[in-house]
């Protein structure tokens, strides 16, 4: 008796095939990339500000068009870093761009091609995985310009396609998610459906205080202050959290404590409102601050906020 295999039935569907990839977005300060992965997932998982260098870490966000599951890697600007912890930022960008399926290159038209593009062209040569070029805040350039900008990228580096968007209103981001999810490797999906960020709830409820922070203190506050989520209790109706806000030096501390407490209740105002929407329960946020003196030279600190501390 020959064996045989049991085909499917008669108006059986086949099973989809799924295709699933990691995308990194990178480029210099203040290029818009954590706007535009907010924009490709469709909802808030990292935070914007106008201050330079505001991710610190690659934190990713998760998007799924038809059949394909799309990993989005925002990544810490590209620039040339004066401290340790510029370092260790410009190394975890890179880091999450040599892991990547494949690379998204944001550039700010607006900007041109100063040197920290030009650095980051130069790093991206030979690069194993696809790279793709953005060309990012096309609504305030010239068409010319434009294109001359294109061409003078793709001469130093063989871009697999490019794409003009505006990752604030959303121009082309939609074109640009297509052809992600058309050219990621096939394979099962990563994360479940619903998800949108693979950070935890007590990371992301700390990066939306410390945008509240920038948005408020951009001027006066060093962008080194950093928040650390001590506390998180589920409770009946809702979720206490506790929260610390660490600056190095005293000056700094009253600079967001406020006269009178003024500024650090104004700060746990919008970040709670923010936290409500995202948790949809209410949210009772209780907001210290403490003087952490050389933080930016502590290991500890560094493996907290997911980096590798840079050596000497």
């Amino acid at each position: 008796m020959s064996d045989t295999k049991a085909g499917p039935e008669p108006g059986d569907a086949p099973e989809p095939q799924t295709s699933c990839g990691f995308i990194a977005i990178i480029g210099p300060t203040n290029a818009g990339k954590s706007t535009l992965v907010n924009a490709l997932v469709g909802a808030k998982v990292s935070i914007v500000s106008h201050k330079v260098q505001t991710t610190r870490m690659p934190l990713r966000g998760i998007a799924i068009v038809g059949a394909s599951q799309l990993v989005f890697i925002d990544t810490p600007g590209i620039f040339a870093p004066r401290r340790r912890l510029d370092r260790a930022m410009v190394e975890a960008a890179w880091g999450g761009a040599q892991g990547a399926d494949m690379v998204v290159l944001l550039v700010d038209a607006a900007r041109g091609l100063d040197e920290d593009v030009e650095r980051i062209l130069a790093g991206l040569r030979g690069a194993k995985a696809p790279v793709l070029l953005a060309l990012n805040k096309v609504d305030r350039v010239q068409k010319e310009r434009l294109l001359e900008l294109a061409r003078r990228c793709n001469e130093t580096v063989p871009f697999a396609a490019t794409f003009m968007i505006s990752a604030l209103n959303g121009d082309g981001v939609d074109d640009l998610k297509a052809h992600l999810a058309s050219a990621v490797p096939a394979g099962p999906w990563h994360y479940p459906e619903d998800d949108i960020s693979d950070a935890p709830l007590r990371v992301m409820a700390a990066e939306i205080t410390r945008e509240k922070i920038f948005e408020r203190l951009h001027e006066e506050l060093p962008y080194h202050a950093t928040v650390e989520t001590t506390a998180w209790l589920e409770q009946k109706g809702g979720v206490r959290i506790e929260q610390t806000i660490y600056v190095e030096r005293d000056s700094q501390k009253s600079i967001v404590l406020g006269k009178g407490g003024r500024m650090i209740k104004e700060l746990s105002t919008q970040s709670r409102k923010e936290l409500r929407q995202i948790l949809e329960k209410p949210v009772h946020l209780f907001l210290f601050v403490k003087v952490r003196e050389g933080w930016g030279d502590d290991p500890e600190r560094y493996r907290e906020m997911g980096l590798a501390f840079p050596k000497d």
